[in-house]
């Protein structure tokens, strides 16, 4: 009776740790992928370019690598459960840390014009020197950080206390979950883009602009409040599982301690003398070294992608944020997600080896980015704004290099102009954003025309390119995606065995290093290149881009 008690325990124990670290995966998936929603809330909100904000996106793999070496030579000899909640609370207090801006600056300043001249308001002598979006990089930082453990210990675990053909099957059910992250990360973004920055403090009704103006600011703090507490209470099952569990199916024990990880993979390595040959031994294999270019190439290309694409469907087709992150999380994320399983499940089908599987991967590479290039068919031509984009006289096309004004209402000839004045408008009816302006003489030659708060929106010719472009751009991510799996095993297949781990540790540290972290910075300066009307700060300066040259580069 006493090992049938002991038996039970330890079943109860390896399932709530399979549940807690499915929790966790999910978790710390959801918050970042909310990061990323929340992209263009930040740069409005703080009013800086997209290169710091891919600074900031950065930083997350930036805090990863800060501690990876101590979670590697510990954290196989400590209380891993343990180690795994300190890291969760840490990612918490990261995600409270981000939203904390909100709470220190107040309310959003938000007018309907910006002035050619403009005069600073009472108080930015007093002002504070510390830029807010700091507390977001560091609040990102600690982010990193805290997610440092939760992979290798938590995979590590289920591998030591568990039978060789459970582990896989149980390793994954955590990956699937970790899947389902992504999805309701986007769309928590959608939600709280939706929601005026400042709801619950200011009168709704007074609010002249809508989710689709450039200068409108969502509840970005809210969803962080909310991924702070759910990645919070996914710590709390680690504290209670214990150091070890009793093993079964196979005696797991590697014959030369200590285990290190690198970069969320575990690695043994025998003898510390040994591991600069090794690693010289892995780094001369040509296929390995071809892989590991390749994906970082790929990697660099991807993740810009990922970063930017709510912010590109944002601007090139006149698309609110929210709607820009549900569709990322409905549409293209499962896209992803069902490439990779389908990607596995065809090769087992297909039972390819090491050359079907690197024809396979490459193969759908190929496809993917040749499908790619017909995104560049499906432009549409920049907004019109007067001052910016057009003259106010003729309407002809001006220089992009012209200092101008932005524009914040719409004439019924569907050009933006800075305010009902330069439009001609003469009377008004109405209050908020319900305002209608009349007897506008410059919206056209005759009769009563009128002029509405916001940008105008796009046209209809960019309205029906707009679907063409979401199935285009899911067939793309999905195909990609299919040979990620195949071009993974090829990974593991090309060198020797006992070289796997430094393979896999080194693979994953150098995409990150390499990928992760400049990708979102290059990516943002090269968008920041196509902006043809800078914000201004309240307090004067450079801030967030307003709009953009959507025939260039962008």
């Amino acid at each position: 009776m006493n090992q049938i008690h002991k038996t039970l325990t330890s079943l109860n124990q390896k399932t709530m740790f399979l549940v807690a670290l499915s929790f966790a995966y999910f978790a710390k998936a959801l918050s970042g992928s909310y990061m990323k929603s929340t992209i263009t809330q930040l740069e409005r909100r703080f009013d800086i370019p997209s290169y710091l904000i891919g600074v900031i996106d950065g930083s997350f793999e930036i805090g990863n690598l800060l501690v990876i070496a101590f979670v590697s030579y510990f954290g196989a000899k400590l209380h891993r459960p343990k180690i795994i909640a300190v890291g969760c609370v840490l990612m918490s207090i990261g995600t409270f840390i981000i939203a904390l801006p909100h709470f220190i600056i107040g309310r959003g300043n938000i007018s309907g014009t910006i002035n050619v001249f403009p005069s600073f308001p009472p108080g930015c002598e007093g002002e504070s020197n510390l830029s807010m979006w700091i507390y977001v990089l560091l609040g990102n930082v600690l982010r990193g950080i805290g997610e440092t453990p939760v992979q290798p210990l938590g995979i590590s675990y289920i591998d030591d206390f568990t039978s060789e053909e459970n582990a896989a099957l149980y390793v994954g059910c955590v990956q699937t979950i970790s899947v389902v992250g992504p999805v309701f990360g986007y769309l928590l973004g959608s939600l709280c883009a939706k929601i005026y920055v400042d709801i619950g403090f200011v009168n709704m009704e007074t609010i002249t602009i809508t989710p689709a103006d450039a200068r409108w600011v969502g509840a970005w703090w809210l969803g962080y409040l909310i991924a702070g507490v759910i990645t919070l209470l996914s710590a709390i099952p680690f504290w209670f599982l214990p150091r070890s569990l009793p093993m079964s199916g196979h005696q797991g024990a590697a014959p030369c301690p200590p285990e290190q990880t690198i970069n969320s993979v575990s690695i043994h390595i025998c003898a510390s003398p040994d591991f600069i040959p090794t690693l010289r031994t892995l780094l001369g294999n040509p296929v390995y070294l071809i892989y590991l270019c390749v994906t970082i190439i790929q990697l660099n290309s991807l993740i810009g992608m990922v970063t930017y694409k709510p912010k590109y469907i944002e601007q090139h087709f006149r698309q609110s944020a929210s709607k820009a992150n549900f569709l990322m999380g409905v549409i293209n994320i499962p896209a992803v997600a069902l490439g990779m399983f389908s990607g596995g499940l065809l090769m087992k089908r297909l039972k390819l080896n090491i050359m079907g599987a690197a024809r396979f991967a490459f193969g759908t590479s190929v496809i993917g980015y040749v499908l790619s290039l017909f995104f560049f068919a499906m432009s549409c031509d920049n907004a019109k704004v007067a001052g910016v984009t057009l003259s106010y006289h003729k309407m002809d096309k001006i220089s992009y290099n012209e200092h101008s004004v932005f524009a914040a209402f719409c004439g019924e000839n569907g050009i933006t102009y800075v305010s009902p004045c330069l439009a001609g408008c003469t009377s008004s009816a109405g209050t908020g954003k319900n305002t209608v302006f009349s007897n506008c003489s410059c919206v056209g030659v005759a009769g009563n025309f009128t002029a509405s708060t916001g940008q105008c929106p796009h046209r209809d010719n960019c309205d029906r390119m707009f679907p063409y472009f979401l199935a285009l751009s899911v067939i793309t991510s999905f195909i990609i995606s299919l040979g990620g799996t195949p071009g993974y095993m090829l990974l593991i297949r090309c060198i020797k065995p006992q070289l796997k781990s430094l393979a896999l540790g080194f693979h994953a540290l150098a995409t990150r290093t390499l990928a992760g972290i400049p990708a979102p910075i290059y990516f943002g300066a090269i968008i920041d290149t196509t902006c043809l009307k800078w914000g201004q700060k309240r307090c004067g300066g450079i801030g967030a881009c307003r709009i953009y040259n959507t025939t260039g580069i962008f």
